[in-house]
């Protein structure tokens, strides 16, 4: 009966522990949300001008200014109108554009169809290219195939995405005719054309961010090469295959998975760029479009909804690092 209960003993100790870490990180994702809210609010709040008279244009009258004004809820002090928005935003109401006059949540679930394709196609090249090359150069140390990768990564640092989109564009759809070079057909037609659409600008993302990662891929892989472990791992008889995908690259995974998370927001913040190039519709361009109509109401939406996506992804790269390195797990529980 002792072993059994103490068994229990150390099952519950376990579960409040990975309990009290959970409650940890989700107070910091809240505390992290409404810091970004209030920055967002504030940096809106006190650029200079009037929108009104931004959208109603110098030939406007002072009372139809006055009305819009008051439409706008900008005749209201800044921190009834903060908390208006974070209230009404709490019970999933986006408010109305100023510009389109179009609910704001209906404009992002429309963008939404590009940008949450694009962004996933971009990443899950981002991780394949990363994984692959840094893996390789690593088992492959200071080799002519090392100095190679090694190249190609520090060359795809130094480029601009957009400048390496528009050479996507000259080559691949100016000369070869092989893809669109600009525009979104929509999902209506089928996948293919949509998907289509994305292959250039999912490659301008990933080729940037790829060569960054796999720049600490290799540096994590080589750290991890050099353990005890993976010469007693060899010395059972394991292929080299073997132990690189089994033993290696899962204990090297954490620096990866937190350099993932970093540039998930990063490849958010290159979007509003490479959709310009491509003109695709995408949640970038909206926030674009909204900026340039002075639509205070479309942008502080569209940035408080990447942050939480951005501060919600590096939740789950948190725990899943705990999850997968066993040292992280006791440091943190």
């Amino acid at each position: 009966m002792f072993p059994r209960a103490a068994g229990l003993a150390l099952r519950r100790e376990g579960l409040a522990c990975v309990s009290i870490f959970l409650i940890g990180r989700i107070l910091t994702l809240l505390v992290t949300l409404v810091a970004t809210s209030l920055m967002v609010f504030l940096v809106l709040d006190v650029l200079p001008g009037d929108a009104a008279q931004v959208l109603l244009g110098a030939e406007a009258t002072p009372e139809t200014i006055a009305a819009l004004t008051h439409k706008l809820g900008l005749d209201r002090s800044a921190p009834e109108r903060y908390f208006a928005w974070i209230a009404a935003m709490s019970r999933g109401d986006f408010g109305l554009s100023s510009a389109y006059d179009t609910p704001v949540a209906q404009l992002i679930a429309e963008r939404l169809q590009v940008s949450l394709p694009l962004a996933l196609m971009a990443m899950v090249l981002t991780i394949g290219l990363a994984l692959g090359l840094g893996v390789t150069a690593a088992a492959r140390h200071n080799s002519m195939a090392d100095a190679g990768i090694m190249g190609f990564a520090q060359m795809g640092m130094a480029v601009p995405n957009f400048w390496f989109a528009i050479v996507l564009i000259l080559l691949f759809a100016v000369h070869l005719h092989w893809l669109p070079a600009g525009g979104f057909p929509g999902w209506a037609l089928g996948p293919a054309p949509a998907l289509r659409a994305l292959i250039l600008p999912a490659i301008s993302l990933a080729v940037v961010q790829a060569a960054i990662l796999a720049r600490v891929t290799r540096s994590s892989v080589l750290e991890v090469l050099r353990e005890d472990f993976v010469r007693t791992a060899r010395s059972k008889g394991l292929s080299a295959s073997q132990v690189m995908w089994r033993h290696v690259l899962r204990n090297a995974m954490a620096p990866i998975l937190t350099i993932i998370g970093l540039q998930f927001s990063s490849l958010l913040a290159s979007a509003v760029v490479i959709e310009n190039v491509f003109a695709l519709p995408g949640l970038g361009r909206l926030i674009f479009q909204a900026i340039a109509n002075r639509d205070a109401v479309v942008v502080r939406d569209c940035v408080l909804l990447l942050a939480g996506v951005v501060v919600l992804v590096n939740f789950c790269i948190d725990v899943a690092n705990v999850v997968i390195d066993p040292r992280l797990k006791a440091r943190e529980l």
